[in-house]
């Protein structure tokens, strides 16, 4: 059994797909098969189940890949910051998020990052869901992940920052605009633009409406939130997305107004690390920056 045996092993449970992993690592699909069969000639057990559309882990084989990626990350972790201390370098910060979280969420704090540190290197990995980030951080040599707030996730720390309350998008003109709040019994008649199926404020949302008995009829979708709003401020529906921060409030004189709908339960949004202990100084003080960033401009629009 080999470090490399166990970085494809996690790479094809990833992937779920020998000749995915193939692909992205430049060799043949039996070399992939070879690290696949070492560790199986070493545990004595199958780990992989051939489908007719790839691979899923075993049971046993789930045991090794949690087990594997947790100490791949720790492992690639120090290496980096040997590498780090060796070149007398700043260090380099990998975060990995969703394609509008920086805009929201980052900017102001990175800017005021760069000042204080501008030795250290900053890198963004998009994922199109908090369940790809949680992949990603596992998996690869990755520091922190923001994330949407979820279920506990195996060998992952995660940490709130903010609430995000939610808001119904609607246009200037539209009946709603006037209201300076809603109910989820107003959501009765409103034409809804979906989010993502596979994201977790998708599911907050479903959840949350579900309790509250109410169903919503929809025939458009977005594949984020801003796509969400675009599409309410073209007039092809409403828009229930979470306030982020900066967003216009009612009254502004927009193309939209936005009219919360206190009731809901709000998004909750943060960090996630594998082990924030084991993080070093530049990642935790990018973190830091970015949580107070966030809560100081929450302040500023309450």
């Amino acid at each position: 059994m080999t470090l490399d045996d166990l970085r494809v092993f996690v790479a094809v449970c990833r992937a779920g797909s020998l000749s995915a992993v193939a692909r992205d690592l430049g060799c043949t699909q039996s070399a992939v098969s070879q690290h696949v069969r070492r560790l199986e000639r070493q545990t004595g057990t199958a780990l992989l189940e051939r489908h007719a559309r790839g691979v899923v882990p075993t049971e046993a084989g789930r045991i090794v890949q949690a087990a594997a990626a947790d100490g791949i990350a720790g492992i690639d972790g120090a290496l980096r910051r040997v590498d780090d201390l060796m070149r007398g370098g700043g260090g380099t910060v990998r975060v990995t998020t969703g394609a509008t979280t920086v805009r929201h969420f980052m900017s102001e704090a990175v800017v005021a990052f760069r000042r204080g540190h501008p030795g250290v290197s900053l890198e963004f990995h998009t994922e199109n869901s908090s369940r790809s980030c949680f992949d990603a951080l596992a998996a690869d040599d990755l520091d922190l992940a923001w994330i949407t707030i979820g279920a506990p996730v195996r060998g992952i720390e995660q940490r709130p920052v903010m609430d995000l309350p939610w808001v119904l998008a609607v246009g200037a003109d539209d009946p709603l605009a006037a209201r300076t709040e809603l109910a989820p019994a107003d959501l009765t008649g409103i034409r809804h633009i979906r989010l993502p199926e596979n994201s977790a404020s998708r599911a907050h949302l479903d959840a949350a409406l579900a309790e509250s008995g109410i169903r919503i009829r929809s025939d458009t979708s977005a594949a984020d939130w801003d796509t969400a709003l675009l599409l309410a401020e073209l007039g092809l529906g409403h828009a229930l997305v979470p306030a982020l921060p900066g967003w216009q409030v009612p009254g502004s004189g927009g193309p939209l107004c936005l009219v919360p709908v206190p009731a809901l339960p709000p998004l909750a949004v943060g960090w996630a690390a594998r082990r924030w202990s084991s993080l070093a100084p530049p990642a935790l003080a990018f973190a830091d920056a970015v949580s107070r960033n966030c809560r100081a401009r929450a302040a500023r629009q309450q």
